[in-house]
């Protein structure tokens, strides 16, 4: 089998997620919802198609405001740029699973083929697509899972010429994705394209974490995507279930976080920390910090000191 690894949490600290290089467009990973900042990964998008396998627990997956709930042995493809994040479907935060994302140009090359338009575009460009749900069940969603599996084991292992294994095994798969969307004639030629609601709010969310040091304004961030404050609000209510100004204030959170976690020696004191990431009221900044971790900023400092590597909490966006 192989053996799980940490989720790297620099992977998703940006609304538009960092890719692979461009040499191996592929990540693997394992993770632990509990290790997890809020026990939970933040909303988030990638132009890499992304395959989620439950192996303990259950999640609930959000996308456009709506929820699928997946439990162990089952998984799901979402397509690239598709807005989305993962939380446990319950009380209970031991959730596991692996996250395998690869560029889709890295099957047929990265210049517009003949065969990227014959292989790629149907399967990128279905408008019935955003994500495909895998039961574990039929034949067609336990073949599509043994391949993502294969691709797991063997990017956890590395033996010689892995990435090679992989190419083949992720050909594989598109060849099963293929025949899905051509049983269910879903392939109409049309772009998917995301909802305004979605667009604005990536803009806007990109504006936020390129300005969350200053002091911004509901304002500033609904001018950064052209429309009102109260059209801001409503937009990321509709796609996020929360205002912008929440999102603000937990970026910030995450952000302060990160810091104490890579102990840089410029943020000594509170204060300090909290001036950097925006807040003018130390105060404020320890009521807020306590809200969403649960523990004040310097509890937080004081418990990664005792806490080892091996169980440092890792962070992913809400």
């Amino acid at each position: 089998m192989y053996a799980p690894e940490n989720t790297d949490a620099n992977l998703y600290t940006d609304g538009a997620v960092k890719g692979s290089e461009i040499s191996y467009p592929v990540h693997v990973h394992f993770i632990e919802l509990a290790k997890m900042y809020m026990h939970r990964i933040r909303w988030h998008w990638h132009p890499e198609i992304e395959v989620l396998l439950i192996t303990s627990g259950e999640i609930t997956l959000a996308i456009d405001n709506k929820e699928t709930h997946l439990k162990e042995g089952q998984g799901i493809i979402i397509n690239q740029n598709v807005m989305h994040s993962v939380q446990p479907a319950g009380q209970r935060t031991d959730c596991c699973l692996y996250s395998a994302m690869f560029d889709p140009s890295f099957l047929f090359g990265y210049g517009n083929t003949l065969l990227s338009g014959k292989y790629l575009s149907p399967v990128l460009n279905s408008p019935a697509l955003k994500i495909l749900f895998l039961d574990g069940q039929d034949p067609l969603s336990c073949k599509l899972m043994e391949h993502i599996h294969d691709v797991v084991s063997v990017n956890m292992n590395k033996p010689y010429g892995y990435e090679l294994t992989t190419k083949s095994l992720l050909c594989q798969f598109w060849v099963k994705l293929l025949e899905h969307i051509t049983q269910q004639a879903a392939a109409t030629g049309q772009p998917h394209s995301l909802s305004l609601d979605e667009i604005r709010v990536k803009d806007a969310i990109l504006y936020i974490e390129s300005h969350y040091a200053e002091q911004i304004t509901l304002e500033q961030i609904a001018f950064s995507v052209h429309i009102s404050k109260s059209e801001c609000c409503r937009c990321f209510k509709r796609v996020l279930q929360f205002t912008p100004i929440e999102y603000l204030m937990r970026y910030r959170i995450l952000k302060a976080a990160t810091l104490m976690q890579d102990n840089d020696p410029a943020y000594r004191t509170i204060s300090d920390l909290a001036f950097s990431v925006g807040f003018n009221n130390v105060s404020y900044f320890n009521k807020v910090f306590k809200q969403y971790i649960k523990c004040t900023p310097s509890e937080y400092k004081k418990n990664l000191k005792t806490a080892s590597e091996k169980n440092a909490v890792n962070i992913m966006f809400v």
